[in-house]
């Protein structure tokens, strides 16, 4: 099922991932990836298993996270969200 998320908030984000056109996470939702990640990010959480949250994801919108890597997304919304945590 394709996501029906407003991601336009994180839109220039998603601009400058990676792009990913194939191997496991393709066709996910970049921009649900980056979420999820900050979300943990900011919990400082250290226990979780990426590919069961790449497979859990929806399909990707037309937008910009059409074709990134979902793999990216993730990592840099984990980024930030440690980021948010710390206040920096």
């Amino acid at each position: 099922m394709a996501c029906t998320k407003d991601h336009s908030a994180i839109q220039g984000i998603m601009a400058n991932l990676p792009m990913d056109q194939g191997g496991r996470g393709r066709h996910k939702c970049a921009a649900c990836a980056y979420e999820k990640g900050r979300e943990l990010g900011r919990i400082l959480s250290e226990h979780f298993d990426i590919g069961a949250i790449i497979d859990s994801l929806p399909d990707s919108q037309a937008q910009e996270q059409r074709h990134k890597s979902p793999h990216a997304a993730f990592a840099q919304g984990y980024l930030d969200g440690v980021r948010d945590a710390y206040g920096i």
